[in-house]
């Protein structure tokens, strides 16, 4: 059996287990500082996060699946790749759960170890990915609408989703290959963790996690939502000053008219408030899930580069890694909401879906019990008739007297 690294790191990657002082076989180094019970919050967590997001995430990738051709744009052709990532990714999170409330025993053997890292890392890019590209997409559409035509096209939009695969697929081989199965014999389990023999790796690593799916997503969607709010408000000031500009006197005769002559703001009309509350609610909703995660993997870089220690810095290590995690994790069930359902088509098509589901399984229900009231109806007359044939045998001469 491959012995564990006896400095522990196999404990210390994304969702891989973190030992818990209570579960340690050595005396605990911050005894000031009690442990998260790991074992018991973060599979409730999971359930949670997995029941949630698979069911948003499934009826999602089921409306879009099922839009005409016409319905097949850009946008929706992100977010029907957005929603797979995060489904792939949300099937493997029982394992996980059942990994933590086993204390950190992973019974699924080496292949769902490598499989489930895989997974996890691949999402943990994908999704990010992909939400950068709806940004651009709606920057595009919104600010810079004619100069977009020839570029948004649902074509290139699938290439674009191939590259995206491809980078995320690039950005988790390292934990795929880094990933496996190590005996622990002073706690008699067998965790699914990373032996960073080599520091070099684990820090290279974690700042690739920083910068390639934190900051740099975080500009662009920033930068991009913050143009599209400027620009949703500049176009509404030019359309209050032109109005406001018109002129106001009239005939007696044209005041009567003119309370339905006036034409509507068109961005107020179409809501402008309620997008700039979206857009604000995009952004939100990335930093919240995933900063104070990205803040603790750069708390253990500076811990693992020696440039801080302590029991305090330990303890978030270990402790808040897999709640932050957690946090982030949630986003895939919160993306299908963000994405989808906030939109009226959207919630307009899942209705007309469900609809025909329902006069669907109403006919077959009703078409059974069509075929059952055919069959008692037969059965009876069947009766009907047995019931006569006896009462004529019954009342014939049975034979010469």
């Amino acid at each position: 059996m491959m012995a564990i690294p006896s400095d522990l790191s196999v404990f210390n990657s994304t969702s891989s287990p973190y030992l818990n002082a209570s579960l340690a076989p050595a005396a605990p180094r911050c005894p000031g500082w009690p442990p998260v019970p790991m074992t018991t919050v973060i599979p409730a967590l999971y359930s949670i996060i997995c029941v949630l997001g698979t069911v948003a995430n499934a009826l999602a990738v089921w409306v879009l699946a099922h839009a005409s051709a016409s319905r097949r744009t850009v946008a929706n052709t992100f977010m029907l790749n957005l929603c797979v990532s995060d489904l792939l990714f949300l099937l493997s999170l029982p394992l996980w759960a059942v990994y933590y409330s086993r204390g950190y025993d992973w019974p699924f053997g080496r292949v769902a170890c490598k499989v489930c890292s895989a997974l996890l890392h691949f999402n943990l890019y994908a999704s990010i990915f992909f939400i950068t590209c709806m940004s651009v997409d709606r920057y595009l559409a919104i600010v810079r609408p004619l100069r977009s035509q020839r570029a948004r096209y649902p074509k290139r939009a699938r290439i674009t989703c191939l590259l995206v695969w491809a980078l995320a697929c690039a950005c988790s081989a390292p934990p795929l290959y880094l990933r496996d199965t190590y005996p622990v014999e002073e706690l008699g389990v067998e965790v699914c963790g990373v032996d960073y023999s080599n520091s070099d790796w684990r820090l290279t690593l974690a700042w690739m996690k920083i910068a390639l799916a934190f900051l740099l997503p975080l500009f662009v969607i920033s930068c991009c939502y913050g143009a599209i709010g400027r620009h949703l408000l500049a176009d509404t000031g030019r359309l209050r000053m032109h109005f406001s500009s018109m002129p106001s006197f009239k005939s007696p005769e044209s005041k009567e008219s003119s309370k339905t002559e006036r034409p509507p703001r068109p961005l107020e009309g179409r809501g402008l408030e309620r997008v700039l509350w979206t857009v604000a609610a995009v952004v939100v909703a990335f930093f919240v899930c995933w900063f104070p995660f990205h803040c603790v993997t750069f708390l253990d870089v500076l811990h693992t580069g020696g440039w801080l220690d302590g029991c305090g810095v330990t303890w978030m290590v270990h402790n808040l890694t897999p709640l932050t995690l957690c946090l982030g994790f949630s986003s895939s069930a919160i993306n299908p909401v963000l994405y989808c359902f906030l939109g009226n088509h959207f919630r307009g098509r899942l209705g007309g879906l469900c609809k025909g589901l329902w006069t669907c399984v109403k006919a077959q229900g009703e078409e059974h019990s069509q075929k059952r009231g055919s069959f008692s109806t037969r059965l009876s007359s069947f009766s009907r008739k047995l019931s006569d044939l006896k009462d004529m045998a019954i009342a014939e001469p049975s034979g010469p007297v």
